[in-house]
């Protein structure tokens, strides 16, 4: 192999792998903000997603996914840490550390959970998405969640379960406090 034929593989390799992972964060933020479409454009059609005894194929999944949120909690916030991959041609193994915030619905308490996903990938055509999830649970935590209400949050933008949510935006430019839904 020569120098150009080997560094144009570790793009490639590198390209495929910052894609996954573009595609399980986007994923995330997708459920974050309630958008169907963009949960959607994450799986393929043929998809399963394994939450614990529920199991749900992809054309189900964006909406149960958001409905069993919504039943729940005033919002949530799913955040990828480590994040393993490997790549066997046009098939993806990667195992993601998610922790999760959960704000119950009646304030009572935030509830936080680590966990993992276990995913398989396909690269159909030049699109990675996801075709089989499997989640766990390693472990959670309760926490007061009074601090949301306090002064010191107070004016900070409150994050929306739709396309209202300040990162629709575009451009991204600054408000006055008396604009936007906030604390």
């Amino acid at each position: 192999m020569t120098d150009i034929e080997n560094l144009m593989a570790t793009v490639a390799y590198l390209k495929d792998r910052q894609d996954i992972q573009d595609c399980i964060v986007r994923e995330c933020r997708a459920r974050d903000r309630q958008d169907v479409l963009q949960i959607a454009s994450c799986w393929w059609d043929d998809g399963v997603d394994e939450h614990g005894a529920v199991v749900t194929f992809a054309p189900d999944y964006p909406e149960r996914a958001n409905a069993g949120h919504r039943g729940a909690f005033h919002m949530t916030s799913h955040n990828i840490t480590n994040h393993l991959c490997e790549i066997d041609g046009e098939v993806a193994y990667c195992e993601s550390y998610v922790v999760g915030g959960l704000f119950w619905k009646d304030s009572s308490k935030t509830s936080i959970a680590f966990g993992r996903y276990i995913d398989q990938l396909e690269k159909r055509g030049s699109e990675w998405r996801i075709k089989t999830r499997r989640c766990t649970i390693e472990m959670t935590a309760d926490a007061d969640p009074s601090w949301v209400f306090s002064d010191a949050v107070k004016g900070f933008l409150k994050p929306q379960w739709s396309k209202d949510d300040p990162s629709y935006e575009r451009p991204i430019a600054w408000k006055p406090k008396e604009e936007g839904l906030r604390w």
